[in-house]
């Protein structure tokens, strides 16, 4: 089965590409949910389910269709297509999964890529006590243009190995951040899609107010924050973001 299957014929991909990462708090996927609703994209494919713990559902506000593990939004008119993660990457096809993603950003023709991540808030330092985001860019991809926007560059305070002089530069360690670390460090030597993650420090929990701001600055990075009139949030929120509720009988 071919990695990714088109559903809508003719589709242009040479967007932004935004790839949520599977990660603390689940703020990466909120996020993409709230560009997805905001911008009214809809399906442009999806790919290969044997990568993913097995997993289905309806389409949002009742269209026709199921929803699959990992599929690919986007519409014309809206420079951005968004990828969105609704179950885990299996943990014996992780590089492998990496591997097909990158071949994926490098054969559709995406113009460039921003990953997004949460980061687990109780690894954050004292000098990172001022934002919550920060951004990750491999040395290796070609520059990203953040828009004059004042992101400040991610240190992590836990070392992953003793590095010497003549080591290359790592990718910093992400707690919590899923395969975001993986993938940035997976990227070939000579990587010609400019690439870079946005990561956001998180709590597990309420985590709309974080995928909204994590949702606003990835709009502004990508230069698209006059397509959107007002953010709007997907109606599966209402029904099944926190579960089923409780039966209020249990408490009296």
């Amino acid at each position: 089965m071919p990695f990714y299957n088109p559903t809508a014929a003719n589709a242009k991909l040479n967007k932004t590409l935004i790839v949520p990462i599977v990660s603390t708090a689940n703020v990466s996927q909120l996020a993409a949910d709230l560009l997805i609703a905001s911008l009214s994209l809809h399906s442009l494919g999806a790919f290969d389910p044997s990568f993913f713990i097995p997993t289905v559902g309806g389409k949002d506000d009742g269209d026709e269709g199921i929803s699959t593990p990992f599929e690919l939004y986007g519409r014309d008119g809206v420079d951005l297509l968004v990828l969105q993660q609704r179950s885990p990457t299996l943990k014996s096809r992780k590089q492998e999964f990496v591997d097909a993603l990158l071949n994926f950003f490098k054969e559709s023709g995406v113009s460039s890529v921003i990953l997004l991540s949460g980061v687990d808030l109780s690894n954050r330092t004292d000098a990172q006590m001022m934002t919550p985001i920060y951004y990750i860019q491999p040395q290796n991809s070609p520059s990203f243009s953040f828009h004059d926007l004042k992101i400040p560059k991610y240190s992590s305070p836990v070392p992953q190995r003793p590095q010497s002089e003549n080591d290359e530069p790592n990718i910093p360690f992400i707690p919590g951040g899923g395969l975001t670390r993986r993938t940035l460090a997976s990227l070939p030597r000579e990587w010609t899609i400019p690439t870079v993650a946005l990561l956001h420090f998180v709590w597990e929990g309420d985590n709309r107010a974080d995928a909204h701001m994590l949702a606003v600055v990835t709009a502004k990075v990508v230069g698209i924050e006059s397509n959107i009139g007002e953010w709007k949030q997907p109606s599966s929120w209402n029904q099944g973001l926190f579960g089923t509720p409780h039966d209020q009988t249990l408490y009296g």
